[in-house]
């Protein structure tokens, strides 16, 4: 079973995240039949569903949607050491880039660095970060760039007498 944060639960809040902080994630392999399921479903497009015509395409081989890598990259991110309080809350994000394809048999990790932090303006119990998600293959090379922004849960004030 899938593991879900709560505020009263374990996890990072604003106040313990700071500029130069990284995360990584767990390995997954992806295979040909990861790559056509996603395809059929949601990007049916004949380079990432048949070999032949995928080898006349631009990959000129069989190449994972995008989307696919994104959605990976999402649930890497989630099982990673990055546990922010209240979950993995996304409010946008910038610059999503795929500088390679993934293929099958590509064996994907993901690194997270913290690039901003700051309270929230309209919500003080929130705070904003900004982190560059980089999702690597086998070969340390970035299949997927990205710059997430993450809603976190700042610590709750202490009350008087020690209690929160």
């Amino acid at each position: 079973m899938l593991k879900v944060d709560t505020p009263a639960s374990s996890g990072l809040f604003l106040d313990d995240l700071y500029v130069g902080q990284r995360f990584s994630s767990r390995s997954h392999t992806i295979d040909e039949a990861q790559i056509k399921a996603f395809a059929a479903q949601f990007d049916p497009q004949p380079f990432h569903l048949d070999e032949e015509a995928a080898k006349r395409s631009l990959f000129r081989g069989l190449a994972a949607s995008g989307w696919h890598t994104a959605a990976v990259t999402m649930r890497l991110l989630v099982e990673s050491d990055l546990h922010p309080a209240g979950g993995t809350i996304g409010a946008g994000g910038s610059d999503l880039k795929w500088p390679r394809p993934v293929r099958p048999g590509d064996v994907l990790r993901v690194e997270a660095e913290v690039l901003e932090t700051r309270p929230s303006e309209s919500r003080p119990e929130l705070g904003i970060v900004k982190v560059r998600l980089t999702t690597y293959n086998q070969a340390g090379e970035p299949v997927q760039i990205s710059m997430p922004v993450l809603m976190v849960m700042r610590r709750p004030p202490q009350r008087p007498g020690g209690s929160r």
